[in-house]
């Protein structure tokens, strides 16, 4: 390159970055580099790291770290000086150094802070790779590590930079703690894999790849980053797809997943009430005429119902659907599948014949699920599972926590001690809230009581653990249904070594499947899906008769009558155990009461039986390590 070329690539350089600067001032923007600085203090840093020399992603490049001749530069570092001035000049002999024989071959000096990079020296060598777009520049690293705090992205920071000596990777970053793991799963290495060169260019080949058709469909406009998309990709499809799909193709995959990426910027909407449409309103003629008359809707399990109260539950809702619904409804049934790619196939099977709607009855369906959205968009699928982050996939779970607090009260009125069991279940989303629930329904009637958790997950015996221990009144597992009443389930009393029930919370899950159908034939489902544009979890409690309590024939007359009235308050409203806290945060709630002694096991402690359910629904899901078998949340 001789001097004219030089002189005509800044030249396109400064129009550029006087182009980049005007529009910064028309939007209120600062229209220089970001100086370090100025942005942090002494207090923000915990201490320093030195990386050596690496190659860094020049669009991290953010500013510089003092202020010295920041207004050489626009916001993208071109120039804005003119041609004939010093400046100027030096920065045309790098421009002939960089496509001669010499090339740019010193790395430059710059500080890391949150993944952005501040140039220390090389600030003109920065901007002439930048006028040619190049990818990358050799840059020697110091890193300022921020002092740790919960806030989320200081959590993601952390995440960062504990798998960077791993994975090597400036460029792919992600906007939540734990997310690294998963692309190593999604990629098929174990959690301490450390990339090879080979495996890192791939990588990034594919993620640039992804990254246009991504840019293109409007991510740059939703507040995630392009990494938080591709992993969500990377929950349905592959990454030899990523790299064998045609641009075509890739666009179109990643539209039949848009709703789960942009549901990533959006709290899970957490519904409380059956969503029903009448005509007469504005949203109920605004969906007249494109809900279905009658629905074609397939139940798929991974267990059998003469194996698992939980599936006869659930096939017991079943029945009763078809019979309170019989001229709206056709049900079929795929039940003890596996839950990859044996359920696929159960759920392509129930489309083809004529399923409109999916519900798959336990939480490892998840997966099957979400591969069977992406390609069938317009089929309904639900699955039986909270706080899933994903718009293609509604989720549907009971409030039963309404009920334990009955039971509850029923305990702290009939225990002369105070000292009341709970065997809880496992430590998922709800089950906190369960026991916090039933706590204070036992204080309600009991100031001083104190309940006693033991885990069925963590010691097989946790009913005679507490019984051994003297405790008379215990809630132990639910019935799975009111028509089969077993002792000792529910809330049971001690005495002379029998166990008694008193009363069980249960679940209805006929009225659930007939609230969902119902709320689809009227256009609720459309309707929710228009004004929530987020992920949908329906949360149902008494009033929707999603679950109740069973209260035991020899229950005492004033003891009924107290939960009779506390019955009706919850359901009409006037009760709440919890007045001040939302859904979400009673749904999210992860600590228990002080009157509750125990603790929530980690989850090294629990059984082998009990971990896959944990792994998917645990209330510190999110700080567990994906194994190969787990689909990706």
């Amino acid at each position: 390159m001789n001097r004219q070329e030089a002189a005509a690539q800044y030249a396109g350089a400064l129009k550029q970055g006087r182009r980049a600067y005007r529009e910064a001032v028309a939007r209120g923007r600062y229209p220089y580099p970001q100086v370090l600085d100025e942005i942090i203090s002494d207090a923000m840093v915990a201490g320093q790291a030195e990386l050596g020399v690496i190659e860094i992603p020049i669009s991290q490049i953010a500013g510089t770290k003092t202020a010295g001749r920041r207004s050489a530069f626009s916001a993208d570092f071109l120039p804005l000086l003119d041609p004939d001035t010093e400046f100027a000049g030096k920065w045309m002999s790098l421009c002939e150094a960089h496509l001669g024989d010499e090339g740019i071959r010193d790395p430059i000096r710059c500080y890391e802070y949150f993944g952005h990079f501040y140039v220390q020296e090389g600030n003109k060598r920065v901007s002439v790779l930048r006028s040619y777009d190049a990818p990358t520049i050799p840059a020697y690293v110091i890193r300022m590590i921020p002092v740790w705090t919960e806030d989320p992205a200081v959590l993601a920071y952390y995440d960062f930079m504990q798998s960077f000596p791993k994975t090597g990777l400036y460029r792919a970053r992600f906007s939540r703690a734990g997310s690294f793991v998963k692309l190593q799963k999604a990629l098929g290495y174990e959690p301490d894999h450390i990339w090879t060169e080979d495996e890192r260019r791939r990588f990034i080949a594919g993620y640039t790849y992804f990254q246009e058709p991504f840019l293109k469909l409007g991510g740059g406009e939703i507040p995630i980053t392009t990494a938080d998309a591709m992993l969500v990709w990377l929950k349905v499809y592959s990454f030899d797809d990523l790299i064998s799909f045609p641009s075509a193709e890739l666009t179109r995959s990643i539209k039949a997943v848009w709703a789960d990426i942009k549901a990533l910027s959006e709290p899970i909407a957490v519904q409380t009430d059956t969503p029903e449409v009448k005509e007469n309103n504005l949203l109920g003629r605004i969906f007249k005429g494109k809900q279905p008359s009658h629905l074609n809707v397939a139940f798929i399990s991974d267990q059998l119902p003469c194996q698992s109260d939980w599936a006869r539950a659930h096939d017991l809702g079943r029945e009763y659907l078809e019979t309170v619904m019989e001229d709206h409804v056709t049900t079929q049934t795929f039940y003890g599948v596996h839950p990859d790619q044996e359920a696929e196939t159960a759920m392509e099977t129930a489309i083809e014949n004529g399923a409109q709607m999916i519900l798959a009855i336990t939480p490892p369906l998840i997966g099957a699920c979400r591969k069977t959205a992406a390609r069938h968009p317009d089929v309904r699928i639900l699955n039986c599972s909270v706080s899933m982050p994903y718009a293609g996939v509604r989720t549907y779970y009971g409030r039963i926590y309404e009920a334990k607090y009955i039971a509850g009260a029923i305990a702290g009125a009939l225990s002369r001690s105070g000292r009341i069991g709970y065997v809880a279940s496992n430590p998922i989303f709800g089950v906190p809230a369960s026991i916090n629930a039933f706590a204070l329904g036992a204080q309600l009637t009991n100031p001083q009581a104190e309940v006693i958790v033991r885990w069925s997950c963590v010691e097989q015996d946790a009913m005679d653990a507490l019984a051994w221990e003297g405790v008379s009144v215990i809630a132990n597992r639910d019935i799975p249904t009111p028509d089969r009443i077993r002792e000792p389930w529910g809330l049971c009393r001690i005495e002379e070594g029998k166990f008694h029930s008193l009363a069980s919370p249960y679940w209805h899950w006929g009225s659930v499947y007939t609230n969902l159908i119902r709320s689809v034939l009227s256009g609720g489902w459309e309707a929710l899906g228009a004004s929530a544009g987020q992920a949908v979890n329906y949360w149902w409690g008494m009033n929707s008769r999603a679950v109740d309590i069973l209260l035991g024939d020899d229950l005492p007359a004033g003891v009924r009558k107290l939960a009779e009235i506390l019955r009706k308050g919850i359901i009409d409203g006037s009760i709440q155990p919890f007045p001040e806290a939302t859904p979400e945060k009673i749904l999210q709630m992860d600590t228990l009461l002080d009157c509750v002694r125990g603790s929530i096991p980690q989850y090294e402690e629990l059984l082998p039986m009990a971990r896959p359910l944990v792994r998917l629904q645990g209330v510190y899901r999110d700080a567990i390590p994906p194994e190969k078998e787990d689909p990706i949340l």
